[in-house]
């Protein structure tokens, strides 16, 4: 299985997505920056966290437009793996591979801690490894992870079962829902706002990331018989 860190210019989270893959699944990874216009070599597409170039505008608004966003768009079409991980997941949502959109946090300020995590839906190629109502911590570094969706949106996610994750306990952003992760109708893109790649050793404080990347790769054997 290969992998694809996309990077942005701002991206500072690149390096932290490839070690995780490394460590964790041993498997091939590269970095490719934003300017690459195919990726049909890729299995799985990962946009990490950090910052994009444009997010004065609004996050992730200007990079919807760099020339990899349409080989995203259409490695997602084709089913394969994607995900979205803190400025990630604002790009998805800008790009419309996921919906709603991502807000300043409730209270203004920037949120850096470990914060726990349900897991809602335990049935997607990034949470096979995990168990439906497990709480795991997993860290958070963002200043606009608020997710809001209209109701409508809301109840229609909530009938496909595309909420992944929620905030357990304490609500850092103010997000709707306690959401802090959700899929596409179809299960095979992911953002969330908490970052798996920085918890995937104990001596990080968690390793409850892991589960997540072994997921991944456990789908990807399955699907191709590896």
């Amino acid at each position: 299985m290969k992998f694809a860190v996309i990077v942005f210019p701002g991206s500072n989270c690149d390096m932290d997505t490839v070690n995780a893959v490394e460590d964790v699944l041993g498997e091939p990874v590269d970095l490719v920056w934003h300017h690459e216009t195919d990726l049909s070599e890729y299995d799985c597409i990962m946009l990490p966290g950090g910052f994009s170039y444009g997010d004065y505008l609004r996050c992730g608004a200007i990079a919807n437009f760099s020339p990899v966003m349409e080989q995203v768009k259409k490695a997602a079409a084709e089913g394969k793996l994607v995900i979205g991980i803190c400025n990630g997941f604002q790009i998805l949502t800008e790009s419309g591979l996921l919906p709603g959109a991502l807000r300043r946090n409730n209270h203004l300020q920037f949120n850096c801690e470990i914060s726990p995590l349900v897991v809602e839906n335990a049935d997607t190629a990034f949470t096979m490894d995990y168990q439906k109502g497990q709480v795991i911590n997993i860290p958070i570094a963002h200043g606009e992870g608020n997710y809001f969706v209209d109701d409508q949106t809301l109840a229609k996610m909530k009938a496909n079962n595309q909420i992944i994750f929620r905030y357990y306990g304490k609500n850092p952003n103010g997000s709707v829902d306690n959401i802090a992760g959700i899929c596409n109708e179809q299960g095979n893109v992911l953002g969330m706002m908490p970052h798996p790649e920085r918890a995937v050793h104990d001596l990080l404080g968690s390793s409850d990331g892991r589960a997540l990347f072994t997921s991944i790769l456990r789908k990807w054997r399955e699907k191709h018989g590896a």
